[in-house]
């Protein structure tokens, strides 16, 4: 995903205060495509990184072939955002 959104990401240090957190459920099809993204989070301010958090998945896909790996094809991914609205995927820090 950062790789796909080089001026909307980062990859440093997390800054203190964080603007927002937003979590999404990307469920992923056979060949890695998006089957659906469900919201587990939204942050209580600045609700608009949940859509550019949705939209970075979908630049992202597809993620590659799932269909080896076992059912569901889902994962979770926090989305770190700061004050200049970049993110970094939780699961890189």
């Amino acid at each position: 995903m950062v790789a796909a959104h080089p001026g909307g990401s980062y990859m440093g240090r997390v800054p203190e205060p964080l603007l927002a957190i937003p979590v999404l459920e990307v469920e992923l099809q056979a060949d890695g495509r998006v089957r659906d993204i469900r919201v587990l989070r939204q942050p209580g301010q600045a609700r608009d990184t949940v859509q550019l958090a949705i939209a970075a998945v979908h630049r992202a896909a597809p993620f590659g072939p799932v269909e080896h790996l076992p059912r569901p094809w889902r994962f979770t991914e926090a989305f770190l955002f700061d004050d200049a609205r970049r993110f970094k995927p939780r699961s890189l820090d």
